[in-house]
């Protein structure tokens, strides 16, 4: 099934990727987010690709982010207590595991392809979060490029400056982009002074240029929203630009690299890092992968409350 006329839209590709831009959908009207879908996705979806965490109040210190196991517990049950406690869902890989929401994600891409000239939105994914009244995301940054659409309760989006380095580091989203490093980053308050602050209520949505570091904090009510992940042609070419620039920070020695995604600088330093990277697949060296070890698991007899596991 495909779905049309969801998007309120009047931007181009050059804001798209220069600056934050929010927008209205329509994606509430088609009755996919309530409590029963809801309940039915939780039920069916793979716990592997479920995560459960739970965190602090203090929004600079991120070592506060806990990965829990919600495994014994049923849809019903994780609704309930995501209402109740303080948690956040993290509903992985929408498009592979349920085919009615891979249409709609589908749908807006397509139409948001139609109403942008030279926009593509290649290698699509999504993800459905569904978080506490009281839960907050700290200051972090993503690979691919998002955009978060907003469904149910009231959200705060805090978006920091894109490509300025007193916010992130080059050097930083290189080490996120290759792995070896959290996506979470180090926060001043101080920092809110530039931020660009998006109250999100249900049928809103706001995007932010690639790699951009921003912050979320729950307002009101059960919340749930759609983030939607792609790369543009651009994007893989910042991607890969960045895993060069950082093999030849750290084994070379260069610093002051250009970002530049495009040019004879560009191509020159692509063909070079080809070399580095047959030679690691030759001999099997592969890049960091960072993931949060389970340290929490919730209780099907009282799954409000978070039960610190045992150490192994």
């Amino acid at each position: 099934m495909s779905h049309g006329n969801l998007i309120d839209w009047n931007k181009d590709l050059h804001q798209m990727e220069s600056e934050v831009i929010t927008t209205t959908h329509r994606l509430v009207e088609t009755g996919l987010f309530d409590d029963e879908h809801l309940v039915r996705i939780l039920d069916t979806h793979p716990r592997d690709a479920l995560n459960v965490n739970t965190m602090g109040i203090d929004e600079t210190d991120h070592s506060d982010w806990k990965e829990g196991d919600a495994s014994k517990l049923n849809g019903e049950q994780l609704l309930q207590a995501t209402k109740e406690g303080r948690l956040w869902l993290n509903i992985r890989n929408m498009l592979t595991h349920h085919r009615e929401y891979a249409d709609l994600i589908n749908s807006i891409y397509d139409e948001l392809e139609s109403k942008v000239a030279g926009f593509q939105a290649l290698e699509r994914s999504a993800n459905l979060l569904v978080s506490s009244p009281t839960a907050i995301v700290y200051y972090h940054l993503d690979i691919p490029v998002n955009m978060l659409w907003h469904l149910r309760g009231k959200k705060r989006a805090y978006v920091y400056p894109p490509y300025d380095e007193r916010f992130v580091t080059q050097a930083t989203i290189e080490d996120v982009i290759c792995g070896e490093s959290y996506e979470e980053l180090a926060f001043d308050p101080q920092f809110d002074e530039s931020a660009f602050i998006a109250e999100l209520q249900p049928g809103q949505m706001v995007t932010w240029p690639q790699n951009t570091p921003h912050r979320v904090s729950n307002v009101e009510g059960l919340n749930v929203s759609l983030t939607t992940e792609h790369k543009t042609p651009k994007a893989i070419r910042r991607i890969k630009l960045f895993r060069a620039n950082r093999f030849f920070r750290h084994q070379c020695g260069y610093q002051n690299l250009s970002t530049a995604t495009e040019g004879v600088g560009y191509n020159m330093k692509m063909a070079a890092f080809s070399v580095v990277k047959a030679y690691r697949k030759l001999f099997k060296k592969k890049e960091g992968n960072y993931a949060y070890p389970v340290t929490f698991e919730l209780d099907p007899m009282n799954p409000t409350k978070v039960r610190e596991m045992s150490a192994k």
